[in-house]
Parts: structure tokens; C-alpha cells; sequence
């Protein structure tokens, strides 16, 4: 099959998927007011290999085949820094917000392939051939793919199987001779009213007592008993000119719940193995950090020239500590870019896929985060009061008030009032919006948590070499 238009990808859709927003049964998402505005953004990841300007780096041909990028199966450092690209191009393409629509599916189907394969070895292929198949089928159908990983989880000093609601978790209820049956909730599904796929990952190791929860599979979206409930965050309707991002962009989460929903064997790629369930949940976040900072790079770069920008229009950027904000906004993109490319370069090949450098991935990831608040308070610093107290649009037009707004709102003489106050709304949207709430929180929780890309580094960094060189500076 060839690669899918746009407007193949959005009749996918309307497959009769048991969604809710806001309590109510949504019948068309493409038509939602919206959800209808993530489904035209998330098809930015079918309008680029059509884009002649992008095409050399959105597709792949091998074998005579074209398929996207995203699919491609990474086999040295070349193929990861590619796919960093991509991500990178059409997170720009998309105003800085993330598209992801195949991007973390993929990533799941990398980290399964090599869950697959050390199955293998011990003698279980069949997950293997699974999961070869349904990549095969992605791949060739060019499909939208969902990753639900995070279960609802309930008490979080208890493991699975001693929950007091076992629903916390996704776990089988029952074994079929033709499959299984699942019961449960995950929980921050992004993507999963709009993609054709879904594919469950365990959220933690297991231990025993847990074999019900140790279980990865993908199900359709449309799936008898698989019912999303989107969350409404930031889906007030809101003017593109005050919101230049968040008016035309948007990502769907849900809360994703199975009410005994049939997997056939053939879908099913982890089931009850425990030390398995653990591995591939790390497994999968080792690519799916690598993206996370793949994407925030055109964010990153966003904030340090808004920054610039909304500097030059206040007439402040020749001040010192001016300079030393856009030092520190200019360093906060580059370093994390070029974590990034040493990740990549730095690689280990594992079940033949190239796995980029843990340690730098977590590095990036963890210097990602941490600073971000810091360089979303420098950007409002820079811009000042007026990202919250602006005039409206409208007021530019309304016979009046436009010529005091156009008047008195200057600043630089070499920047018009009307440039001035897009830069405005153009921060306000990213810093002070329910939108820059949402970054905010991203940055916080997203691909996991600061401890968990701390621990992730504790465990990567060699201390032991680092502590024999000290050892041996101090006589010991």
C-alpha cells in the first residue's frame, strides 16, 4: 500500500470509536470542535512525505517499498539522527507542538522487537513473529499508532496485585483458546482519539503474584469495549491571532478504559512473562526519551528567539542582563541539541537495533525539565506585564480604541505596535495560557518524571571508574 494521504488518514477515523468529551458521546472525531482541531493537526505526519521539501527526509525506499521514516528500524547512529530530524522537522512544521502520531508507536514496536527476540532465545518465538507481523502491518498500511503505558495505578506504594480495585491496573480476566480478555484503565493515553492503533506496555516491573498485569498487545481503536474519555484541558475556542499556537494546535489525552475487551493471540506480546514486563517498559522509555527531546528542540529554539525578539521590540536588548538571560536561553537549546546528537552517535546496537547512549538521553531529558519553568520565567521576564494585561485583537480594528492602542503601545522605533503585540501574544500563548500550563506540566511529568531520568542516570553513570581516579589522586 502506498503512503496515506491526509485525507485517507482522517476517514480512518470515523470507525464508530466509543469516545467521550466533556460527558458526551462524540460520533465524528475529525468533525469535533476539538478534538476535530488535534485530528488536522496530527495529519501534519501524512502532509509532509508529500511535501517535496520534506520528502528526502520523511521517507524511506527499500526493497522498492515507500514507507515513513518513522518505521524506519534503526540500525546505526545515521538512522537515529535521521529520525531526530524528522521529529524535529515536523514538530516545527507544526508551530513547536508535537505531532507524534507514528513516533511513539514506533517506538514501542522497537522496544518490542527487542523483547521479541530475547524471548526467542529462551525458546518462546511467537511473540517475536508477532510482533514482526504487526509492524509489518503498520508499516505497509502507514498507520496512526496510540502507546497506553501509564495505568491508573491507584495506591502508589502498592504493586498491582494488591490494589484494592485490581481495575487500577490493565490485567487479563480471562484466557480464551482464541486470546485474551482485558480489564483495566491507563491513564495520559495521548493521540488515542485519533490514531488507528493501540499498543499496550506495562508500566513497571512485576513480581509474582502480578503474571495477570505482565501483558503488552495492540488493539484497534474501535475495539468493543475500549472506551476513551478525553480530557478538556485547554479546549476553550480561542482567537489564532492572541493564540497563534494553541488556536490551531492540540493533542488529545484520555483516560482509556478497558471494559473487558477481547485481544486475539495474535495481538498478544507479553503475556505473564515478569521479568519481561519490567525490561520492556524501560526498553520502550530509552526511545522514548530520545524523542521527547527530538521534539522539544524546535521549542527550545521558540523561546530563545521570541526572547530575542521581544528584547529587540522593547528596545532592551543592548542591556547587560538582558545579553545574560539570552546567553542562558541560547545554551538551554544548545545543549540539549547536542546531548542529543552525541546520544545518537554514541549508540549501542541490542537485538541488532541501534539504542541510543541511556546515560545522554536521560542527561538531555533531566536538563530539558529542570531548566524549563527557570527559561519560561526569563522569556516573561523579557516580554513584561503585558503578556497578561494586552489589549485584544479586536481592539486594533475597533474604531475607538485602535489609535490609542497603536499608539501608545510602541516601543523600539525600529518595531511597529502590531509586531510588538504579536510577540506578545505569540509568549503569552506559550507562557500564560492554559497551553503554557500544559508545557509547564509536560515538562514536569512527561516521559517520566525528574526521578525517574535521575535514577536513570545514577544507574547509566560509571562512579566506579570516576571513584578509582579520585582514589588513586588521593594516594589510595
Amino acid at each position: 500500500m502506498a503512503l496515506r494521504t491526509p485525507q485517507a488518514y482522517k476517514e480512518s477515523l470515523r470507525d464508530g470509536r466509543c469516545v467521550f468529551f466533556r460527558g458526551q458521546r462524540v460520533d465524528d472525531v475529525t468533525r469535533h470542535p476539538v478534538i476535530g482541531i488535534a485530528v488536522e493537526h496530527a495529519a501534519l505526519a501524512y502532509t509532509m512525505p508529500l511535501d517535496d521539501r520534506m520528502r528526502d527526509l520523511a521517507v524511506v525506499e527499500e526493497d522498492g517499498r515507500l514507507y515513513n521514516r518513522c518505521y524506519k528500524m534503526p540500525r546505526d547512529s545515521e538512522d537515529l539522527l535521521k529520525r531526530s530530524e524528522l521529529i524535529a522537522a515536523i514538530t516545527r512544521e507544526g508551530a513547536a507542538y508535537p505531532v507524534l502520531l507514528k513516533e511513539i508507536g514506533t517506538e514501542a514496536l522497537f522496544a518490542l522487537h527487542m523483547i521479541g527476540a530475547l524471548l526467542a532465545e529462551r525458546g518462546q518465538p511467537q511473540y517475536l513473529e508477532r510482533v514482526e507481523r504487526f509492524y509489518s502491518h503498520c508499516r505497509d498500511n502507514d498507520l496512526a499508532l496510540s502507546v497506553a503505558q501509564t495505568d491508573a495505578k491507584g495506591d502508589r506504594s502498592l504493586g498491582p496485585r494488591l490494589q484494592h480495585d485490581p481495575d487500577y491496573y490493565v490485567h487479563v480476566v480471562k484466557e480464551r483458546p482464541d486470546g485474551i480478555v482485558v480489564r483495566g484503565a491507563k491513564v495520559h493515553t495521548s493521540l488515542s482519539t485519533n490514531a488507528n492503533e493501540l499498543i499496550v506496555l506495562p508500566t513497571r516491573a512485576m513480581k509474582a503474584g502480578d503474571e495477570p498485569y505482565a501483558i503488552s498487545f495492540a488493539t484497534p481503536l474501535n475495539a468493543p469495549g475500549l472506551r476513551l474519555i478525553a480530557s478538556p484541558h485547554g479546549s476553550e475556542p480561542k482567537d489564532p491571532i492572541e493564540h497563534p499556537i494553541s488556536a490551531r494546535r492540540k493533542m488529545m489525552e484520555t483516560l482509556t478504559v478497558f471494559e473487558d475487551v477481547f485481544i486475539p493471540h495474535e495481538r498478544v506480546f507479553l503475556n505473564g512473562e515478569l521479568d519481561m514486563a519490567g525490561r520492556l517498559a524501560i526498553n520502550f522509555v530509552r526511545f522514548h526519551r530520545f524523542t521527547a527531546v527530538s521534539y522539544k528542540l524546535p521549542l527550545l529554539e521558540l523561546m530563545a528567539g521570541a526572547g530575542w525578539a521581544i528584547a529587540q521590540a522593547n528596545g532592551i536588548g543592548s542591556a547587560g542582563h538582558v545579553r545574560d538571560k539570552l546567553i542562558q536561553l541560547a545554551a538551554y537549546h544548545t545543549i540539549a541539541l547536542n546531548l542529543l546528537r552525541r546520544a545518537a552517535a554514541t549508540c549501542t546496537l541490542e537485538q541488532r537495533i541501534a539504542v541510543p547512549n541511556t546515560l545522554l538521553v536521560n542527561v538531555a531529558k533531566y536538563h530539558f525539565a529542570h531548566n524549563y519553568h527557570h527559561c519560561v520565567q526569563i522569556l516573561q521576564d523579557l516580554a513584561g506585564g503585558l503578556l497578561v494585561t494586552a489589549p485584544a485583537a479586536e481592539d486594533w480594528s475597533c474604531k475607538e480604541t485602535s489609535q490609542y492602542v497603536r499608539k501608545l503601545l510602541g516601543a523600539s522605533k525600529d518595531v511597529d505596535v502590531e509586531e510588538r503585540l504579536r510577540l506578545m501574544y505569540l509568549i503569552s500563548d506559550m507562557t500564560a495560557s492554559d497551553y503554557g500550563g500544559y508545557q509547564e506540566v509536560l515538562a514536569v511529568h512527561a516521559e517520566g518524571g525528574f526521578e525517574a531520568e535521575k535514577l536513570q542516570t545514577y544507574r547509566e553513570y560509571d562512579f566506579e571508574q570516576a571513584a578509582a581516579y579520585a582514589r588513586r589522586l588521593a594516594g589510595i
